[in-house]
């Protein structure tokens, strides 16, 4: 066991503050990282302040994890020290089950072993901890090879806002010619944006917001649509292949449900809350289809870091020092982030 510096919240009402956790030693099929940038997921905030309920104290948030190898255990021949690798919002599951065995890893039907905030399949008694610290040992299963290519600190938010927008654009097939709405322009719409331009379709901002146009379309949106300018919705209703609603707190679905076309399908990735009701008739009249999507197994996860490299997409960041974690939290909760927080953790150290 190691001794190492982390970030972490002792309970609900606390700011985040300088603590010590141990992580396990190097075993036979595992990767130790030495940690370079962490993402900030507003899923930290939520989980470090107890919003969803159930946090186990203390809380090391952290599951957009860039860094170098250090060491590998023996069994280990896919990375090496000195490889730029991510661990994201996973670090173990059964392996056996069927979703693992289709790479659903996320769906694991034992329960898989999230970054923080699970019980450690290695340390009898531990809780698993995040990446706000300095170091962390992971099965070489569930660690990603980056490209070399591009800025591994906007890297970072892909581990998760990334894989989260990727992995319904790839389930659903969204292709070249397609239209594509994007709702909402946060730190999940902006790669939706982002993902979807270079997938080939034709990209549709679709916002409350006016101002939030131009940034749409330098991240690569072909057109915005005003949520709000009824007369604007009604030009564009039945018209879309799919929508990626990123809107992270309950709203009216009937307004973009009346954009899909017949057979077409929006799917929820950023309310974990409950939605308002909208109407049956909507989705009956053209069996249209609204879905929800989690974040993506690893082998799908490592598909889009590799897209990423080809295309050379990553995050558009924000980086901060570790000791300026509680400021952004705030930010981050008033929307004031353009469009991800990333740590810098050499701040730590």
């Amino acid at each position: 066991m190691t001794t190492i510096k982390a970030y972490g919240s002792m309970a609900p009402e606390n700011a985040l503050e300088p603590l010590d956790i141990k992580r396990r030693d190097v075993g036979e099929t595992d990767v130790k990282i030495d940690i370079l940038y962490c993402g900030v997921c507003h899923s930290d905030i939520h989980t470090a302040r107890n919003e969803w309920g159930g946090a186990k104290y203390p809380v090391v948030p952290g599951h957009e994890i860039i860094g170098r190898v250090v060491s590998v255990g023996g069994d280990v021949s896919n990375f090496k020290e000195g490889d730029l690798v991510g661990v994201g919002c996973m670090v173990d599951s059964c392996q056996t089950c069927n979703s693992c065995k289709n790479n659903l890893e996320q769906f694991c039907e034992n329960g898989a072993t999230f970054t923080y905030g699970s019980a450690d399949q290695h340390i009898k008694g531990q809780q698993t901890y995040g990446g706000y610290s300095t170091m962390v040992v992971v099965d070489k299963e569930f660690v990603l090879r980056v490209p070399e290519n591009i800025d591994p600190a906007g890297a970072a938010p892909l581990l998760c806002a990334g894989i989260t927008t990727w992995s319904p654009l790839r389930h659903w097939n969204v292709k070249k010619g397609d239209k594509v709405g994007v709702v909402g322009l946060g730190g999940l719409g902006h790669m939706g944006v982002k993902f979807a331009h270079a997938l080939g379709a034709e990209v549709v901002m679709i916002t409350t917001s006016p101002e939030k146009g131009n940034d749409a379309k330098e991240l690569g949106a072909d057109d915005v649509l005003i949520s709000t300018n009824q007369e604007d919705m009604a030009k564009h209703a039945a018209s879309f292949d799919f929508i990626l609603n990123t809107i992270p707190v309950g709203h009216k679905m009937d307004p973009y449900i009346q954009l899909l076309k017949i057979d077409a399908t929006m799917v929820i990735v950023g309310a974990v809350e409950p939605l308002e009701p909208f109407h049956g008739g909507g989705l009956i009249m053209g069996r249209k289809r609204v879905a929800g999507s989690l974040i993506g197994g690893i082998k799908e996860t490592q598909e889009m870091l590799d897209f990423c490299g080809e295309h050379n997409i990553v995050s558009d960041i924000e980086m901060i020092n570790m000791q300026d974690i509680n400021t952004a939290y705030d930010r981050v909760v008033k929307s004031d982030v353009k469009y991800r927080f990333v740590i810098d953790m050499k701040s730590l150290k």
